[in-house]
């Protein structure tokens, strides 16, 4: 594990095209301050608009972050409707500067099951930055690894194939890069239900951070740390 940014070189150099981030610590970033968890949530915003302000020139095509689980609807109801109304502000305060950045924003999990004006932001927001091609944003909604891969086989199946890549046509991340690198912060060592079929031979970076201190900086190690790896991809 790292605790803290260490020299890296970043930049295209490090050979990656798609990393993924599970954004965690919120909670725990607002309770060793003595302050309500909606305030972590609040500061994990604002990391989530400096990464993906700092995010530019390091070479990468796309960039998924887990927002929110098909599980956190298990979370107290008052902290879900604190989630939903950060994710409206962000869209309503945050488009404007994301489409004139180049970024293109895609949704992927069971994003319509959320409410209709939630749907309607989100779906304005792709429609918007579709035509973007700087960087893909994805960010993963009301999203479970293992619900996807049941959707994908069930649609494979209805087109009358049942194989490993008529599966991964119809996953949500059909149309991103392969996916080479997994970042989860505040020292968990897990994956949570997300991106299982597409972290099969991803690397892993796992930092003690918390979510609401992550840095470019941060990342930019991280890229570094993939580039001295050695992806054998099984072979040997």
């Amino acid at each position: 594990m790292t605790a803290a940014v260490l020299p890296a070189s970043g930049g295209p150099e490090h050979g990656v095209r798609h990393v993924a981030i599970i954004m965690d610590g919120n909670g725990r970033w607002a309770k060793k301050r003595h302050l309500p968890r909606v305030l972590g949530h609040q500061r994990g915003v604002e990391a989530v608009r400096r990464l993906i302000r700092g995010v530019r020139g390091m070479g990468l095509e796309a960039v998924t972050l887990y927002a929110f689980s098909s599980e956190n609807w298990r979370r107290p109801e008052q902290e879900v409707s604190d989630l939903m109304g950060l994710l409206k502000r962000f869209i309503i305060s945050d488009i404007d500067e994301i489409a004139a950045n180049g970024v293109r924003l895609k949704i992927i999990g069971d994003y319509k099951a959320l409410s209709a004006d939630i749907v309607d932001l989100l779906e304005g927001a792709m429609a918007r930055t579709a035509g973007n091609c700087e960087l893909t944003l994805a960010i993963a909604l009301n999203y479970g690894s293992q619900q996807e891969i049941a959707r994908a086989a069930a649609a494979a199946a209805v087109k009358g194939e049942i194989t490993a890549e008529a599966i991964e046509a119809e996953l949500d991340t059909a149309c991103l890069p392969p996916l080479d690198l997994v970042v989860r912060t505040s020292g968990e060592v897990r994956l949570s239900n997300f991106l299982l079929w597409q972290a099969a031979y991803a690397e892993m970076w796992f930092t003690d951070v918390l979510w609401p201190d992550f840095t470019p900086d941060h990342l930019a190690h991280a890229l570094g740390a993939f580039g001295q790896r050695e992806r054998r991809f099984g072979g040997r």
